[in-house]
């Protein structure tokens, strides 16, 4: 008990602000004599804590103040280095050097690929990420891995973790001996030697000056055992944020850690997600008891009512303790200064939180801060606030993958690994980072005409493939290859068999980079980054797998980006901050606004460990992976204790409804009728952007004098015309067409072109012969677009086989093909009427036929009634008419020769017409009049008349959409 007495333990409530309260009792404690303070040291988490306690020193002093020194020693996600050394801790005997991060994960991800030789380098490398970080917890747990071979495997244990255990044992076995042969040891295990001998240096010699830890909260064994010491020392202090000194003894030892049971060995579930676990896991560590813990007496200008505190730990009250909430007194529930906003839409939420920041400038001194672990909305406010000129860092940063450096390394391998494929070619090429300087306009001219040219079906593959079809293609396409052939061709050369060394290609990378951004790629905070990842990766390659195929190197990239977080220098907004979790430790503020409080967000879904199950985790004493929940919690305890709170969620994300968090839910039924909703900001934020209420807009009918109109129409326009007059006047009138994809699937019209081509050149040859169309067709595949081969080409034989079966019959009946593919036109109702017939075959009796070839299914009788498909009957009026050169006769045929499936297989023959109109067909002899009073209609409603160009006359004719958005149909289309 005389030890106990001695010990100095502290705790700063939630309803104070931390760091503002620490330095307050400092300063009373130490300030009288500058000196004092400034031989005494303050042992904090974090660099960022480090920070904010400094800042807080500043406001406290008034003045110029010698300040402690403020030491960072890491963090609960072991994320931060160790920090600099103490100064009196004995140097006599140096802790090895921990082995750097990059040669960790190279060295991991060798070994993990030869446990494994069916991984490929770029999971080896994601997989060696889990792997160390596994192997940290074990080490700041003092687990020694070799436990692992004595863990038991129960039966039930699935394939797949035996054989990650098994895959971790082999890799436990040759780790060590390759750390001993570097002189390194891990960094965990450095921290926990330094934090060892520090702590026994202090107990033999304790230092001149006070030493403080100040929120220190990690239960790792070698930091409760530093924090024990500190404790003990004559001017000594352990202050923690918000321990729950207020809980109830039987709320406090439900928590757990639980002894297992005497008779059955089984432990008691901890309470592992509440706020205070991992609090009450470092005092047992410790070896102090809850009650040697007294209240921080100092106070700050920020601190929020002492009812807060009680009102939290209410809230986030284990769920057995939970049902006598009925029963509180208000004070027990008060809430006061803690207001909600629920909104729809994640915009909507980011603009809410915007104009709540943007208020707290208009009173002078205030200060505000988001704290939120969706960085996709702490983007968005940020980018929000810029929009005021207010400039607000992101503290927890971005990852490289998501900064222009990091995109264009990964464009980069993408062309490269692709083979200069067309979508990832253009995205390197139009990357901003790409010539940007003053010739940035003249090479995006050149990137547009090979953007223009890459429309459609993918070229031939290679740089090689990229010059035969730039050249076919002529004009500003051709101009501009040649010069950007010569900048890819040395990144080309380095990818060219497929694998081969991991360095190798990282230098063809960054040379490209150069080549083609020059040393602005490597710029400012997120480029030297990049070049500080590459270099150090390029360096660290020959470590890592021996052999890596080019095409996991994109995904190699990926992964080492996303863990790269690019934080902002400081120099951002002075009154207004932006925090991850991690970040917010320790941070105060007048207004805190907690934004994301929906479930999987706050609090996050915790990562699985892809190498030890849960069961296993458990047998060997590793805290379970729901433990970051309650350092979740934590934290939004924390944060609860400003002045002014602002909770914030949205119903849904991007792709579904949410649920709110489990804080959020609690916190509401704790405050029941008193839940404060901030209506008015939930208001602006959806007016801020609103345009008023639209006026409707009316269906498109445009006008345009009859001089203007066209006096010349194909056969194949005639249904547009009718069906969706806006539509033709667009492509014809304004001359507007829809570009083809970048990489297009192949269409029905691609297929279409392919089988014309085919067929023309068969009748050009030996006049449709049946038994070489097989040969010819092939023939012709040979040098088709090679997903025309590897799509199209079964089926198309088989309909060949068909057409030449088809044809075998019908000249067998005395018909026979006359012509194929023969422009014709003729001057009918004032216009010129065009058209192109696929075959024209000379029926027996001498009549003719028009045949149109369909790879898909085609028209039906019903359409022909309604008056559209009547492209077939056109057709036989211009030949019944002599419009095409040197074929003259009455039609007396209309078919449709459709290559899709039928009941035989590919192939079969439909028509819309009947010589007695049975089956509700229309009369063969009445189809070329019936097409000529149609047609006559039409040319004189839009041709050569005044009628309007109405958008969608006839929408279930109309189905095609490159104009919808020039019409604005969704503005119109549907009312009454």
């Amino acid at each position: 008990m005389a030890e106990a007495r001695r010990l100095r333990l502290y705790s700063i409530p939630p309803h104070r602000a931390f760091a503002d309260a620490l330095v307050a009792g400092l300063l009373r404690r130490f300030g009288g004599d500058a000196t004092d303070l400034a031989r005494g040291i303050v042992i904090v988490p974090t660099n960022r804590a480090r920070r904010a306690i400094v800042d807080a020193f500043v406001r406290a002093s008034g003045g110029a103040l010698l300040l402690p020194r403020i030491v960072a020693v890491g963090d609960a996600e072991l994320d931060e280095s160790v920090g600099a050394l103490f100064d009196s801790a004995d140097d006599t005997a140096p802790i090895p050097p921990a082995i750097e991060p990059m040669e960790r994960r190279m060295l991991l991800a060798r070994l993990v690929q030869e446990a494994d030789p069916a991984l490929d380098a770029a999971e080896a490398v994601r997989l060696a990420g889990d792997l160390a970080r596994t192997l940290d917890q074990l080490l700041v747990e003092e687990i020694a891995p070799e436990r692992l071979r004595d863990v038991t495997l129960a039966e039930g244990l699935s394939a797949h973790w035996e054989r990650a255990l098994s895959s971790f044992a082999l890799v436990l076995d040759r780790w060590p001996q390759v750390l001993g042969e570097r002189g390194r040891i891990a960094l965990a295990e450095r921290r926990s030697r330094l934090l060892d001998r520090v702590g026994a240096a202090w107990r033999d010699v304790p230092p001149a000056g006070f030493v403080c830890t100040a929120g220190v909260t990690s239960a790792a064994p070698a930091v409760a055992r530093l924090l024990r010491v500190v404790a003990g020392l004559d001017k000594g202090m352990v202050v923690l944020p918000g321990l729950g000194l207020a809980m109830g003894d039987a709320e406090w030892e439900a928590l757990g850690p639980h002894a297992p049971d005497p008779v059955t060995g089984r432990r008691a579930r901890a309470e592992t997600t509440h706020p205070q676990f991992h609090l009450k896991l470092l005092l047992d560590r410790m070896q102090v008891a809850r009650g040697e813990f007294r209240t921080w007496r100092a106070a700050s200008e920020v601190d929020a009512p002492p009812a807060r505190s009680r009102a939290i730990a209410t809230a986030l009250a284990p769920a057995d303790f939970t049902h006598g909430w009925s029963a509180l007194a208000r004070g027990d529930r008060n809430l006061g200064g803690v207001a909600a906003i629920e909104v729809a839409t994640p915009a909507e939420e980011a603009q809410a939180i915007a104009l709540a920041l943007r208020e707290v400038l208009e009173t002078p001194g205030r200060t505000g801060a988001l704290i939120t672990p969706d960085r996709a909305l702490a983007r968005r406010v940020g980018a929000l606030c810029a929009r005021w000129g207010i400039a607000i860092d992101d503290s927890a940063g971005q990852p490289l993958s998501q900064m222009p450096p990091g995109t264009l390394l990964l464009a980069l391998a993408e062309a490269a690994t692709g083979d200069f494929a067309p979508l990832p070619l253009l995205a390197l090429l139009k990357h901003p980072l790409v010539a940007a300087g003053a010739d940035r306009g003249a090479w995006l001219a050149g990137v547009r005409a090979l953007d223009l040219a890459l429309r459609g079906p993918r070229p031939p593959i290679g740089l090689a493939g990229l010059a035969e079809h730039f050249a076919a293609h002529g004009g500003a396409a051709a101009e501009a290859w040649p010069g950007v052939q010569a900048l890819l061709e040395p990144l080309a050369a380095g990818f060219t068999d497929g694998k081969g060394s991991l360095a190798a290609m990282l230098a063809c990378l960054r040379d490209a980079a150069g080549t083609l951004c020059g040393d602005g790629v490597w710029a400012r905070a997120e480029g030297r980054a990049a070049a500080e990842l590459i270099a150090d990766l390029e360096h660290r390659a020959e470590l890592g797998p021996p052999v890596v195929a080019s095409a996991s190197l994109p995904a190699l990239l990926r992964t080492l980006m996303d863990e790269t977080a690019v934080r902002p220098q400081q120099g951002g907004h002075p009154r207004l901050a932006i925090y991850g979790l991690l970040e917010a430790r320790l941070q105060t503020a007048d207004l805190m606004v907690l934004g994301g409080l929906n479930e999987g967000v706050w609090p996050g879904i915790p990562s699985p460990d892809p190498w030890l199950a849960p069961r296993i985790r458990a047998e060997l004493g590793l805290p379970g992976l729901e433990f970051r929940i309650g350092l979740a919690a934590h934290d939004l305890a924390s944060g609860l204790g400003a002045p002014q709170v602002l909770l914030t969620r949205a119903r849904r994300d991007a792709r579904s409804p949410t649920i709110a968090s489990r804080f959020w839910l609690r916190l509401q039924a704790l405050a029941g009728e008193a839940w404060a909703r901030d209506d008015r900001l939930a208001a602006w934020a959806r007016a801020i952007d609103h345009g008023g209420v639209p006026t409707p807009v009316d269906r498109p009918e445009p006008v345009p004098a009859a001089a203007l109109r066209p006096r010349t129409i194909a056969v194949t326009d005639v249904d547009r015309l009718k069906a969706d007059p806006y539509a033709f006047y667009a492509q014809k009138m304004l001359r507007l067409r829809a570009l083809d994809a970048v990489d297009a699937d192949p269409t029905a019209a691609w297929r279409g072109t392919a089988v014309h081509a085919i067929l023309k050149a068969a009748w050009e040859a030996d006049g449709l012969a049946p038994d070489t169309l097989r040969r010819r067709t092939i023939a012709w595949l040979a040098d088709a677009h090679p997903m025309m081969r590897a799509l199209w080409q079964p089926r198309l034989l088989e309909a060949i086989d068909w057409i030449a079966s088809e044809i075998t019959a019908i000249r067998a009946e005395g018909r026979e093909v006359e012509a194929v593919e023969r422009r014709g036109e003729i001057a009918i109702a004032g216009v010129t009427l065009n058209g192109t017939f696929d075959r024209l075959d000379r029926l027996a009796d001498g009549s003719i036929a028009i045949v149109d070839y369909k790879t898909g299914k085609p028209p039906t009788a019903a359409a022909v009634r309604a008056g559209f498909s009547l492209q077939l009957g056109l057709l036989g009026l211009i030949a019944e008419r002599g419009g095409f050169d040197g074929v003259r006769g009455t039609a007396g045929a209309f078919e449709y020769w459709s290559l899709g499936k039928g009941r035989d297989g590919f192939g079969y023959v439909a028509t819309p017409v009947d010589p007695a109109g049975k089956r509700d067909r229309i009369v063969t002899a009445d189809f070329t009049g019936i097409a000529a009073a149609a047609f006559g209609e039409a040319a004189a409603h839009w041709l050569t008349g005044n009628a309007p160009f109405t958008a969608k006359l006839v929408p279930e004719y109309a189905p095609y959409s490159e104009y919808d958005q020039l019409m604005r149909r969704d503005e119109w289309y549907g009312r009454e």
